[in-house]
């Protein structure tokens, strides 16, 4: 069942290599998402350093990262309810 939302959202993961963590959160996300209609997408911190150093900087040391519309939602865990509650808005 897709929850409509008078809104479209972006959802983005920070991840890097290797993080297990990442891995997981990836994996809880793509349910949620996908009831909302979204593809949540993923960009490696390490990679994009060479084009943008500062996302590493700031959220290198605690991945993994979501980002709802471009900003920090939650990192380390995917908070599922309130990730639903936001993208229902």
């Amino acid at each position: 069942m897709v929850i409509m939302s008078d809104r479209t959202h972006t959802v983005t993961l920070l991840t890097r290599n290797g993080c297990g963590l990442c891995a997981t959160a990836l994996e809880q996300l793509r349910p949620i998402c996908a009831d909302f209609g979204i593809e949540p997408s993923t960009t490696d911190v390490d990679e994009a350093a060479a084009t943008d150093p500062g996302l590493r900087a700031e959220y290198g040391d605690r991945l993994p990262v979501v980002l709802l519309d471009g900003r920090e939602h939650s990192y380390f865990d995917v908070d599922e309810a309130r990730l639903r509650a936001d993208l229902a808005r």
